[in-house]
């Protein structure tokens, strides 16, 4: 029944380590992205990731930021029953234009990416009326 398998070890064992993993094949970092006068932000949430395991890249006005992360966690001792490893590959794109490519920088501070895309041109909103047929 229910209330006997919340008080056997094993299934709460069990449960655990399979909610840990789809935790963490669920996961993926946010992005807002703002604009203002002069460039575009990209601001990445990636906590707990090492500078050098994030990458940027361009291809044909496409930014890919990519995160590989390992993560591995030993109680020690002689009895241990859990010991975990996790690892994985985040990688999100996002669609740039009207960016000066040469001039992109990137800073990586308190599992904060942000990702500087100085605008080309100044662009004014454009308004226009559109006439009802």
């Amino acid at each position: 029944s229910l209330s006997e398998s919340r008080r056997d070890p094993f299934n709460n064992m069990i449960s655990d380590i399979f909610d840990d993993v789809m935790d963490f094949a669920d996961r993926s970092f946010r992005a807002d992205i703002k604009e203002k006068e002069d460039e575009y932000l990209i601001e990445a949430e990636m906590p707990g990731m090492n500078k050098e395991d994030i990458n940027l890249e361009i291809d044909e006005n496409y930014l890919t930021i990519t995160a590989d992360h390992k993560e591995e966690t030993e109680e020690k001792g002689e009895n241990y029953i859990r010991r975990e490893r996790r690892q994985g590959r985040y990688a999100r794109s996002f669609y740039i234009e009207n960016v000066k490519e040469d001039d992109i920088k990137a800073e990586y501070n308190d599992g904060i990416l942000t990702v500087h895309l100085p605008k080309l041109e100044k662009s004014e909103p454009k308004k226009r009326t559109i006439d009802i047929e």
